[in-house]
């Protein structure tokens, strides 16, 4: 016969209980931290360069959907516009003639048979490229009063043998413009000019020119200030070992570098741009832009899509988040008005009524995103928010710079100005890994601002270059 175990007591009952719904409360926590882990693992894993700041680049071969709205033009040149074929020219730079010798039919000489008809054939091609030599003598002449006088030519050169600024131009296009890393630059010489180019005289002429860019840098730096819209961005990037900050301020006409190590206003105000600036500065809404309280600022709304877009394709728990869509297809039906109404009529300044109610929606998006999103009460602890809410406060209280585009048909829509001349800065770490050491990163990007000011205002950049290292110093920009 089994022996019959005792029952618990109800005090023990209780005390079991109690046991397990501590544990029950501390599965449920330790349940909701590895839901919240695994969203944010999901969207990290979802993320790529269209809906987030990540570079192209790192997309892949799996490239996302672009943003952009398709133009419905197939590939090529429009229809009626004239075609780009390769034509012949009138006046050949050389003609070789080329005479049958035998006829076909009879095997007869056709040295002096009649040439009934000539067929034209052009190649273009380059012709073989070798360094030209060009010496100058200086005569050295005794006046009859026994004075010995030198000539003296305008571009004489300082040394029995030295380059000249054509090939200097080529290099530093080729270092500043195309990325090219020191010793293939040195290479490619060699091998297509026949030029043995040392490293260390590459970096000599990239000293000299970023000398003589001074006073272009300078002139560029007084008209941004006195501009009324700017961009500005910045990236980091790798120097002498260690980070270092690239900032950009820019307008369609003009480009900016500096290289600094700090992030913040410490290299703004080594920049000389902001501090003086009374403008509208547009960017990405980093705070420390927000420190200038004299200048109006405009959001990035490139970014604002971005984000938004993240918001759609990452939702927590399948709850829809169906104001971000709403919101990044206000934003940009908004812009597509306000460029039709300027294409129409450039001097126009006003809106229909259809965009002023457009916009009026605005607020109502917002609010339907805050019933999942709710404002931080006053006084309320702050604590970790998701990055859903942070971008709808932003989009909240910062509404009148993300609608600055709208209001003022000065500043653009997006900050990509900058964000092209910034890229430069990381493809140029992509090909060589980065800079040395501070002076070289320094004289990179100061010539690299030179060369984008010249290519945006329709300047040859080998020209732009060659007058660094002439008499006729750097171009200076004309104010517009």
């Amino acid at each position: 016969m089994s022996e019959t175990l005792p029952l618990p007591s109800y005090a023990e009952l209780g005390a079991l209980v109690g046991e397990l719904r501590s544990e029950l409360a501390a599965a449920r926590a330790e349940i909701a931290e590895l839901r919240a882990e695994n969203a944010e693992l999901k969207r990290r894993l979802g993320m790529n360069s269209k809906n987030s700041s990540k570079p192209p680049s790192s997309d892949g071969l799996a490239r996302p959907a672009s943003l952009r709205k398709p133009s419905g033009r197939g590939p090529g040149k429009p229809r009626g516009t004239a075609g780009g074929s390769l034509m012949q020219v009138d006046a050949p730079d050389a003609v070789e003639v080329h005479t049958p010798q035998e006829c076909r039919g009879c095997a007869g000489d056709l040295a002096l048979a009649e040439v009934v008809s000539l067929e034209r054939r052009q190649v273009f091609d380059l012709p073989e490229i070798r360094l030209r030599v060009t010496e100058q003598r200086i005569e050295h002449r005794r006046c009859v009063c026994g004075q010995v006088t030198a000539a003296a030519p305008p571009n004489a050169p300082a040394a029995p043998a030295q380059y000249g600024p054509q090939l200097k131009s080529l290099a530093l296009y080729l270092l500043t413009r195309q990325h090219l890393p020191y010793e293939r630059c040195a290479e490619l010489l060699a091998d297509v000019l026949g030029a043995d180019v040392a490293t260390a005289t590459l970096l000599g002429w990239a000293g000299q020119a970023a000398d003589a860019v001074a006073e272009h840098t300078e002139a560029v730096r007084q008209q941004l200030v006195e501009c009324e819209v700017v961009g500005f961005d910045e990236t980091g990037t790798r120097v002498a070992g260690r980070t270092c900050w690239v900032h950009t301020a820019c307008t369609r006409s003009l480009t900016l570098y500096l290289v600094h190590a700090k992030r913040g206003v410490q290299a703004f105000e080594a920049m000389g741009v902001l501090p003086y600036f009374t403008g509208v500065a547009v960017h990405d809404g980093w705070k420390p832009y927000k420190t200038y309280t004299d200048v109006a600022h405009a959001l990035c709304n490139a970014h604002h899509l971005r984000e938004l877009a993240a918001v759609v394709e990452n939702v927590p728990d399948g709850r829809p988040e169906t104001w971000a869509g709403d919101l990044a297809t206000l934003l940009v039906d908004t812009w597509d008005e306000v460029k039709a109404i300027r294409a129409a009529h450039p001097h126009s300044t006003g809106f229909t009524v259809d965009t002023l109610e457009r916009l009026a929606r605005y607020e109502e998006i917002v609010a339907a995103g805050r019933t999942s999103h709710p404002a931080r009460a006053p006084g309320e602890p702050r604590r970790k928010r998701s990055k859903a809410a942070n971008l709808l406060d932003r989009l909240d209280t910062e509404r009148d710079q993300v609608l600055r585009f709208a209001f003022d048909w000065r500043v653009p829509f997006d900050n990509n100005t900058s964000e092209q001349a910034i890229r430069m800065a990381k493809i140029q770490q992509k090909v060589t890994g980065g800079w040395r050491t501070a002076l070289g990163a320094e004289r990179y990007f100061t010539v690299r601002g030179y060369l984008s000011t010249a290519a945006k205002q329709g300047h040859n950049l080998l020209d732009a270059i060659a007058r660094l290292f002439d008499p006729r110093g750097a171009w200076i920009p004309v104010p517009t």
